[in-house]
């Protein structure tokens, strides 16, 4: 099973691969479920709107669109990720960037492990998945920075 990243209409995003991999693949595990075949595709807002409105038939911009291929205990997807968005909403949320991108990457795979955030409650419980999300964001990141050491 695999996770990939690709970058359409911008540059990837200064994170390494295997870095990402271990933390999509930390917080899948917290679920008890199983990686399968994920691909991420960063891009730009103008790339994120074309899918919205040509799959979706929503004419706006997000920042996160995920097509679920989940079978059983085992998460597969593409998750498409504007990094035009998640600049903006950092700034609009008065955050880093990498709080913001490991918040909007961790909704994408939550979204795959069923989580929604149509209604309130449904909302509430997503952003308080995020916020474990963004922690274990940052424990695997400094993981992985001790082991460069």
């Amino acid at each position: 099973m695999a996770i990939e990243f690709f970058a359409e209409d911008i540059d990837f995003p200064n994170y390494k691969e295997d870095y990402l991999n271990k933390f999509i693949e930390s917080l899948i595990a917290s679920k008890k479920r199983q990686v399968g075949e994920i691909s991420y595709i960063f891009c730009s807002d103008d790339y994120l709107l074309k899918i919205n409105i040509d799959y979706l038939q929503h004419d706006y911009y997000t920042d996160i669109i995920t097509f679920d291929y989940v079978e059983g205990d085992v998460i597969s997807g593409d998750v498409f990720m504007s990094i035009d968005r998640v600049v903006d909403n950092a700034d609009i949320l008065k955050v880093d960037f990498e709080s913001e991108f490991a918040r909007v990457l961790s909704h994408g795979i939550l979204h795959l492990l069923g989580f929604k955030d149509k209604t309130d409650e449904e909302a509430a419980i997503m952003r308080s998945e995020e916020e474990k999300a963004i922690s274990l964001f940052e424990k695997v990141k400094g993981e992985y920075n001790a082991s460069l050491n």
